[in-house]
């Protein structure tokens, strides 16, 4: 029997992937997956996996969140790091993650990761001792995690940083990505967008767009209480009577 192995990511697209991957590699045993922070936390305490891979930037509960809620006594999961963002990822290594891989996952590096998790798994007080180091780090963090933007082009799945996007629109049952140059369809709703861009500088303007204030380029008057704004790439959006406050609170600063 390989290593329990648990998967955390709120990506569908990007556990399948490491599933995939992982399920090559007969150290592995995938125990199970987990969307977000909460349904982590029940897997942990349903399987006691002897491995996470958890990643950082998740809607609600955070990877640095989780981590702070696992028990500390008993048995102790390695956790091996998952994210876009290498500030953080790099971080969390330092402070005692067993390893961090950067999305999108090659076989080789995951490969490298599992044999790190390996040669240390026959050690449990050095196991102890880095979640320890990572659990500290993790109840002092105060950080916020950048995310980054899953986009899709045919076939292809795109990561986009957020301060490339301009907006997201929703049309229908598809939400789409406006940059500079092009569309992508997004992943998920806008919904779901918006929650996991909380604390950013995306606000919703409309039931059916959620832009980035700093792509902000102008604003318009159309009467008292109705609003157009002009992005960066000349895109005009309607802001309805119940987001004005957005528009108010951009005219403040």
């Amino acid at each position: 029997m390989g290593l329990k192995t648990l998967i955390v990511d709120d990506e569908p697209i990007a556990r399948q992937i490491l599933r995939e991957e992982l399920e090559q590699l007969s150290e592995i045993e995938i125990a199970g997956e987990a969307g977000d922070g909460l349904s982590a936390l029940a897997a942990v305490r349903e399987l006691s996996p002897d491995l996470i891979f958890l990643d950082l930037q998740m809607p609600g509960l955070g990877g640095f969140d989780v981590i702070r809620k696992l028990p500390s006594a008993g048995h102790i999961p390695m956790v091996v790091i998952v994210t876009a963002f290498d500030r953080y990822a790099i971080e969390a290594f330092e402070a005692g993650a067993i390893d961090y891989m950067l999305k999108p996952i090659g076989q080789d590096r995951l490969a490298q990761a599992v044999d790190r998790v390996i040669k240390l798994h026959s050690r449990p007080s050095a196991v102890a001792e880095k979640f320890a180091a990572i659990q500290a780090v993790a109840e002092s963090s105060s950080a916020k995690t950048v995310r980054k933007i899953v986009a899709r082009s045919g076939q292809e799945y795109l990561l986009l940083n957020a301060d490339e996007v301009l907006a997201f629109e929703a049309e229908g049952e598809l939400v789409w990505i406006v940059t500079a140059k092009k569309r992508y369809l997004a992943t998920q709703s806008l919904k779901a967008i918006q929650d996991k861009l909380q604390d950013t500088s995306f606000r919703r303007i409309h039931r059916k767009a959620l832009v980035n204030l700093d792509h902000v380029r102008k604003m318009s008057t159309l009467s008292s209480q109705r609003w157009m704004v002009t992005l960066s790439n000349g895109q005009e959006l309607i802001v309805s009577k119940r987001q004005t406050r957005h528009i108010h609170q951009l005219l403040s600063w």
